[in-house]
């Protein structure tokens, strides 16, 4: 019962730091994209989540893993920082698709019809492919806590690497 509780509370908190560190991304994607970054949206996505990614370390070493026993600190940052580069890549997959492979950028389509598809494929899809892919490997890889052995389906003691 403690255990589902504990699982629970820690879906509850990774949704939170999500949900902040989507906020973040949005503020700093379109701040750079109607400013600096005009003809890369692309960049501007990157350069986002890669912000959102400092906040989101930060946020979850301290509420989402914050009742397990991390490890070390450096070689925790390593690996949250080697995850997260391939989650950014996920997560801007899809509007790298949606504007240069489908073709969703002006003059091609209107500009509401480009603003509309660049925020659905990052910030929605890429967002939510991104979101998957962090919660299984920030679980398996990145924050395992080291005293806690798991049971396997089959009964036997799992020990984390």
């Amino acid at each position: 019962m403690r255990q589902a509780k504990r699982k629970y509370l820690r879906v509850i908190y990774f949704l939170g730091v999500g949900g902040i560190c989507f906020l973040l991304t949005l503020a700093v994607n379109y701040g750079l994209k109607f400013t600096l970054l005009n003809a890369h949206p692309t960049t501007a996505f990157l350069i986002a989540n890669a912000v959102a990614t400092v906040a989101s370390y930060t946020l979850s070493r301290r509420f989402t893993f914050g009742d397990i026993a991390h490890g070390l600190k450096r070689v925790q940052f390593v690996k949250f920082i080697v995850m997260s580069i391939l989650a950014i890549g996920i997560t801007a997959a899809p509007l790298y698709f949606s504007r240069w492979v489908l073709g969703f950028t002006q003059p091609h389509v209107s500009w509401i019809f480009q603003e509309i598809a660049d925020f659905i494929a990052g910030p929605i899809i890429g967002t939510l492919l991104g979101m998957v892919f962090r919660w299984w490997v920030m679980n398996r890889f990145v924050f395992v806590d080291r005293n806690f052995k798991r049971t396997r389906i089959d009964g036997k003691q799992d020990q984390h690497p």
